[in-house]
Formats: C-alpha cells, structure tokens, sequence
C-alpha cells in the first residue's frame, strides 16, 4: 500500500493543521499544554473519516484500535488529571480492577460505543485544560500510588510522553485500515 507520498509529509495539509501552531518561545506551562493539545489533535487526526472502523484491530494478535486509544487516553487523561492532581473520586470511565483492559477490549463498533468514547475524552481534554490553566504553578503536586508524589509538570510532560507513544500506535492502525500516512 505505497501512495507515492512520504512518511513524513504532514497527514492534512500544513494550513489546515493546528499542530503547527505550537509555541516555540516563551513561558513553559504555555510550551507544554501546546505540546499536549498537539498530541491530542494528532490523535483526533488518525482518526479523521472513520466511523466503525475506528474499533478495527488490524495489527493482529494485539487487542489495541483507534477507539481503544481513545478510550483509553480519556481514562488516562481522567487519572492524571482528575484522581491525582485534584484529588477527586473519579472513577475510570472504562478500565476497571476486575477488568483493567477493557478500555480496549470493550472498544467495539456501535455507534453508541464510539460516540461515548469522543464525548469521554473530550471532556477529560476539556477537565485537563481547565486544570492546568488555573493551577497556580507547575509545581503543584498530587499523589500516585504508582508513582508517588508527582508535580503538574510531570503528569504535563509524562502526558506527552503516553500521546507521542500511543500516536505511534495510531499510525500503524490507520495506516492499515485504509493505507493512510502521515505525521
């Protein structure tokens, strides 16, 4: 499935991809929340025209889809955000103790099953950004029993991290649902 086109060109065409509009001076919560929503939109990107095929599981034997990552990443977002930093009984909206995978198990292709999931993330998106603009610093803290105490800056820059790692694996699914390529 080659298209004549290279890896690296950009998946949209550059004026339509925000992205590029990351900051690339200036003070560093603002660097890191344009990182994160950069991650967040690269996502949204290798998932752009597809409805039921988001739940396909085309790198066989794994279990992960498109709709997995995003149900998924909106728990992750809910964990980091949510549990740890503000403290609050969140929940995770899919995984669960008895069932810790089913974020990407329980990704099928309903539409209900699709639609709650894009509402999920983009509220924990949404929780998130509100966090981290009316936090008062970078150096608040939370506690993970993962983890121990961890600051706003990591749980920022580690929510980089697990984006850039799971956009990877976005890249290989879209690229076999239909031969789609781009960064």
């Amino acid at each position: 499935m080659t298209s004549g086109r290279r890896r690296a060109a950009l998946f949209v065409e550059e004026e339509r991809d925000s992205r590029l509009d990351a900051r690339t001076t200036g003070e560093e919560r603002h660097m890191l929340a344009d990182f994160l929503a950069a991650q967040r939109a690269t996502l949204e990107l290798k998932c752009a025209g597809l409805e039921t095929e988001l739940a396909l599981r085309s790198v066989e034997p794994s279990t992960l889809s498109l709709l997995g990552l995003v149900r998924h990443l909106a728990d992750v977002e809910r964990r980091w955000f949510r549990r740890v930093l503000a403290g609050q009984d969140a929940p995770l909206l899919f995984g669960t103790d008895t069932h810790p995978d089913h974020d990407f198990d329980g990704a099928v292709p309903e539409p209900a099953v699709i639609t709650a999931a894009w509402e999920a993330w983009r509220a924990e998106a949404a929780f998130a950004d509100r966090f981290v603009t009316e936090a008062p610093d970078l150096d608040i803290e939370g506690h993970d029993g993962w983890r121990g105490t961890v600051s706003l800056r990591w749980v920022l820059i580690h929510m980089v991290e697990e984006y850039a790692r799971h956009n990877g694996h976005a890249d290989l699914l879209r690229e076999r649902i239909d031969g789609a390529i781009g960064v």
